[in-house]
C-alpha cells in the first residue's frame, strides 16, 4: 500500500464518551505536556508534514477501538495488529511517539498513557500550523487489544457521503462536525490512486495526470494552496471543485454537506472555533479510564502480565 497522508475512518462501536479531565498529569507527571511540546515542536522545525500524520494517526486510531492507541501496536507472528492493514500500513510518525514516551518515562514511569501522549502531540501541531490552540482533556488508559480485522472496515477515500454521515452518528459526531473534521485536509497529501476520478478543474486534472504519468507514486497535496497551515482554504478549494479526492470534492456537493462547506469558506473563525471543538469531542470517543487498560511502558507493546 502506498504511503498516504489523508484522514481516513473507522466501523461501528458503541459510543464511549467517558469523563476525562483538563490537568490530569498536574500532579502526578507536571511535566507532562511540555515534554510533548518540546519533542513536536523540534520535530515541525524539520519537518511540517509531521501534522497531517498526527492528525491522521489521531483519527484512525480513535475510529477503530476508540482513543486507546491500539493503532500504535507493533505486529507480532501470534498476532497481526492494527498496525500493519490496509492504508494503516502507511501511517507514520511513531518514532516521535517513541521519543515523547522515552523522556515521560525517565521522568514519570508508567504515568501517562500513549493515547493521552498522541492527543497532546496532535494538539501542539495542529497550533504550530497555525490552527486552533485547544486544551486536551486527559486521563485516558492504554488499550489491550489490537486485531488487524478491526481495521478492515475502514471506508476509504471514496465513501458516498450518506455512509460516512452513519459511521460518524455512530460515534455520536453530528454531520456538521463530520464535516469540520474532514477539513484536517488542509494539509497532507495523497498519492497517485487515491485521486478522484474526475477532478472538476480542468488545469488541476491535466497537472494530476501528469504527476501520475511520470511516477506512479507521486502525490498531490489535498490543499493546492496553504499545504502545511490549519485553516479554511480546504473548503474554498471544494467549492471550485478542486478537491484531489472524491470523498473531499462531495462535501461540496452533496446536499447535506455542502451548507457546511460553504459556512466554513466564507468564515475562518467559525472553521477553527468548530475544528478544535470536533477534535476534543473525537478524542473522547470510546476512551478507557480508571482502572481499565493499561499505561503501556512502551507504546508498541502490550505490558508483560504476571
Amino acid at each position: 500500500m502506498k504511503q498516504i497522508s489523508i484522514i481516513l475512518f473507522f466501523f461501528i462501536l458503541p459510543l464511549a464518551f467517558a469523563d476525562l479531565q483538563l490537568g490530569f498529569y498536574a500532579s502526578s507527571c507536571r511535566k507532562a505536556e511540555s515534554i510533548v511540546n518540546k519533542v513536536v515542536q523540534k520535530r515541525f522545525n524539520r519537518d511540517k508534514s509531521i501534522t497531517a500524520a498526527l492528525l491522521r494517526m489521531h483519527f484512525r486510531d480513535c475510529f477503530v477501538r476508540g482513543c486507546d492507541a491500539s493503532l500504535l501496536i507493533d505486529p507480532t507472528k501470534n498476532n497481526t495488529s492494527e498496525k500493519q492493514t490496509g492504508a494503516n500500513a502507511s501511517v507514520r510518525g511513531y518514532d516521535l511517539i517513541d521519543d515523547v514516551k522515552e523522556a515521560i518515562e525517565a521522568t514519570c514511569p508508567s504515568t501517562v498513557s500513549c493515547s493521552d501522549i498522541i492527543a497532546l502531540l496532535t494538539r501542539d501541531a495542529v497550533a504550530l500550523s497555525g490552527g486552533p490552540k485547544y486544551n486536551v482533556p486527559t486521563g485516558r488508559r492504554d488499550g489491550l487489544v489490537s486485531n488487524s480485522i478491526d481495521a478492515n472496515i475502514l471506508p476509504g477515500p471514496s465513501s458516498p457521503i450518506p455512509q460516512l454521515t452513519q459511521f460518524f452518528a455512530a460515534k455520536g459526531i453530528t454531520t456538521e462536525e463530520m464535516v469540520t473534521l474532514l477539513g484536517a485536509h488542509t494539509v497532507g497529501v495523497a498519492h497517485c490512486g487515491f485521486f478522484a476520478n474526475s477532478i472538476g478543474d480542468p488545469a488541476l486534472n491535466t497537472k494530476l495526470v501528469n504527476l501520475c504519468k511520470s511516477n506512479t507514486n507521486g502525490a498531490a497535496f489535498l490543499d493546492q494552496n496553504t499545504s502545511f497551515v490549519v485553516d479554511n482554504e480546504f473548503y474554498k478549494q471544494i467549492l471550485l471543485k478542486r478537491g484531489i479526492m472524491q470523498i473531499d470534492q462531495q462535501l461540496a456537493l452533496d446536499k447535506s454537506t455542502s451548507t457546511f462547506v460553504s459556512n466554513f469558506a466564507s468564515n475562518g473563525d467559525k472553521f477553527v472555533k468548530s475544528f478544535a471543538s470536533a477534535m476534543i469531542k473525537m478524542g473522547k470517543v470510546g476512551v478507557l479510564v480508571g482502572k481499565e487498560g493499561e499505561i503501556r511502558k512502551n507504546c508498541r507493546v502490550f505490558n508483560k502480565r504476571n
